[in-house]
C-alpha cells in the first residue's frame, strides 16, 4: 500500500475514475490505494472505520443480538447514522452499482480505510484476530443485503467462477432442495438463487446438513453463499496481514504515523464532552446524582473525597474534569473542593497547592487549554499506584474488593455475577454496561465508551426520555444460540477465553 502523506494542502487528488475503480459496494480489499491523501484525512478515515467495526462488536457482545437478524442489522445501520456515519450505513443497507458522486466516494473512503486499519491491526496475534473477525461480520451483512445485479458483478470483478443453476435444473431437483435447505415458511424458496459448488467448500453447511449434496457437490441458497465467500475473505485477511506487517518499518519511517497507527486500537473515537454545556449541574446534587448516574469510577471517587476528604493528583484529576464535563461550574467547583479539603487543612495552603490546578483544568490557567474529560480507554489503561483509587474499579481493583462494594451498593445474585465474570474476561466496558443496566433495573445493554456518556444516559432514563425496559431473565435457549454463533469463528473472536 502506497499512501503519500502530503504537508500543507487537505485537497485529495484522485487519479484515473471512480466509476472504473469503484464499480460496486463491497470489495475483496485485493488491490491497495495509491492516491494521495493528507495525514487529517489518514486519521479521520481511520477512526471512522473504526467506529465502525466498534458498533459490529457492541451489536454482537453486548447487546446480545443474533448476527445479521433483523434487530441486530437494524442496531448496526441506527447506531452508525446516529454517530455521523451516514454513508458506511447506506453501504451496509443496500448494496449496490450505484454510479452517484456519494455512492463512489462512500466506496472510496471504505477502501482507504481497510487498508490503514491494517497497518494498525497487523502487529499482533491478538490484533489480527479482532480485526479479522469485525471485518468477516461486515463482509457478511454487506453481501447478504446486496442486489442480483450488485452480486453477479462482485463475483466476475474478482474473478469467483461461480454461476447460479439455471431454472431447468433448479426445477427438477426442487423436491430435494426444498428438504434440505432451510427456510422460513413464509418465504418462497423458488425464488432462491441456488449455486453449485465442491462439497469441501462449504463443510460447515455439510456438517450443519443446511444443503443438497449430489455427486460431491453442494447447492447452496444465495443466502447461504456468503460461508463460501467467508472463508475465502478469512484467508485472504490472514495472508494480507502478515504482509502488511513484513512491510511496517517502510510505514513507520515518518514518525508521524507511528503514534497514531500504534494507539488506534486504545482511541476513543466519541464525544470528548468539551462543548459549551447547555444545563449547569448545582453542586449541592452531587451526591444524590453520584447513587445512580455516576459511574463505578467516579463514584468510588466521589466517595473516597467525602470520606478522607482528599484526593491525590491522579483522582483529582480524573474526577475533576468529569465534574467538569457534566455541568459544574468553575466557581461550584473550587467551592467544593475547598469545602472538603479545608476539612483537613488551612484554606491558604488549599488555595496555594490546589485551586490552580481547577482553574487550570476550567482553561483559566497556563496554556488555557479546554481540557477533555477522560474516557474509559484512557481511564482504563491509566497507572494507579498504591494508595490512589482513580482509574477503572473493574481494571485496577481487586476481585474480592470489586464484590464487596457490589454488594454495598445493593447488587448480589445474577446481576453481581455477570459483572464479576465480564471483569475476569478483561471485558471492563461491559461489565460497566452492566452495572449500568443493575444500577438502572433495566436491560438497555448500552455501550459505555465514556463515563460522560454514562451521567448522560442515566439522566435520559431518570427524566423519562429514555423508555424504561425492566431487566429480563437470561433464558438458556438465547445461550446456547450464543454460544453457536462463537463457535462458528471462534478462531478470530474477541472473546478467547
Amino acid at each position: 500500500m502506497d499512501f503519500k502523506i502530503k504537508r500543507k494542502s487537505t485537497k485529495t487528488i484522485v487519479t484515473g475514475s471512480l466509476v472504473d475503480t469503484y464499480p460496486i459496494d463491497l470489495q475483496f480489499y485485493k488491490i491497495p490505494p495509491t492516491e494521495n491523501i493528507s495525514l487529517q484525512e489518514f486519521e479521520t478515515l481511520a477512526l471512522e472505520r473504526l467506529t465502525l467495526l466498534r458498533c459490529l462488536a457492541t451489536a454482537t457482545t453486548l447487546k446480545g443480538l443474533r448476527m445479521y437478524s433483523d434487530e441486530w442489522t437494524e442496531y448496526v445501520l441506527s447506531d452508525l447514522r446516529s454517530q455521523g456515519l451516514k454513508y458506511y450505513s447506506k453501504l451496509c443497507e443496500k448494496s449496490g452499482c450505484g454510479t452517484q458522486e456519494v455512492d463512489l466516494q462512500a466506496r472510496r473512503k471504505d477502501h482507504i480505510a481497510h487498508f490503514i486499519l491494517r497497518l494498525a491491526y497487523c502487529r499482533t496475534e491478538d490484533l489480527r484476530r479482532w480485526f479479522i473477525a469485525r471485518e468477516l461480520e461486515l463482509f457478511k451483512m454487506r453481501f447478504l443485503t446486496m442486489k442480483s445485479d450488485a452480486v453477479d458483478t462482485f463475483f466476475k470483478l474478482n474473478n469467483l467462477s461461480y454461476t447460479n443453476i439455471s431454472d431447468d435444473e433448479k426445477k427438477e431437483i426442487m423436491p430435494y432442495l426444498r428438504d434440505s435447505t432451510f427456510y422460513q415458511s413464509n418465504q418462497n424458496i423458488e425464488s432462491f438463487k441456488f449455486y453449485k459448488v465442491r462439497f469441501h467448500e462449504v463443510l460447515d453447511l455439510v456438517k450443519a446438513r443446511k444443503v443438497y449434496l449430489h455427486a460431491g457437490y453442494a447447492y447452496i441458497p444465495h443466502k447461504d453463499f456468503i460461508s463460501v465467500l467467508s472463508a475465502q475473505y478469512r484467508t485472504h485477511l490472514r495472508q494480507s496481514l502478515a504482509i502488511a506487517c513484513r512491510h511496517l518499518g517502510e510505514i513507520e519511517q515518518d514518525e508521524r504515523l507511528v503514534a497514531l497507527l500504534k494507539g488506534l486500537h486504545q482511541s476513543y473515537s466519541g464525544n470528548d464532552y468539551i462543548s459549551d454545556v447547555k444545563v449547569t449541574i448545582p453542586i449541592e446534587s452531587i451526591n444524590s446524582l453520584s447513587v445512580k448516574s455516576f459511574p463505578f469510577c467516579m463514584r468510588q471517587l466521589h466517595e473516597q473525597l467525602r470520606s478522607v476528604h482528599h484526593l491525590k493528583h491522579g483522582g483529582r484529576l480524573q474526577y475533576g474534569l468529569f465534574l467538569k464535563g457534566i455541568g459544574v461550574t468553575l466557581e461550584d467547583s473550587l467551592r467544593f473542593w475547598r469545602e472538603e479539603f479545608t476539612k483537613i487543612m488551612e484554606s491558604d495552603k488549599f488555595e496555594k497547592q490546589y485551586a490552580y490546578n481547577i482553574r487550570y483544568n476550567y482553561g483559566k490557567e497556563g496554556s488555557k487549554k479546554n481540557y477533555a474529560p477522560f474516557n474509559c480507554l484512557k481511564i482504563i489503561n491509566t497507572n494507579v499506584g498504591p494508595g490512589e483509587c482513580h482509574g477503572c474499579p473493574f481494571r485496577h481493583s481487586d476481585l474480592n474488593v470489586l464484590k464487596n462494594k457490589l454488594k454495598g451498593y445493593g447488587l448480589e445474585g445474577q446481576a453481581a455475577n455477570d459483572i464479576v465474570d465480564m471483569t475476569k474476561k478483561g471485558h471492563y466496558q461491559i461489565a460497566c454496561s452492566k452495572y449500568f443496566d443493575a444500577i438502572h433495573n433495566t436491560d438497555l445493554g448500552i455501550g459505555i465508551n465514556h463515563p460522560n456518556q454514562y451521567f448522560e444516559e442515566s439522566q435520559k432514563l431518570m427524566k423519562g426520555d429514555v423508555k424504561m425496559e425492566p431487566k429480563k431473565e437470561t433464558k438458556s435457549s438465547n445461550i446456547n444460540i450464543k454460544k453457536e454463533e462463537c463457535l462458528e469463528d471462534m478462531d478470530f473472536e474477541e472473546i478467547t477465553e
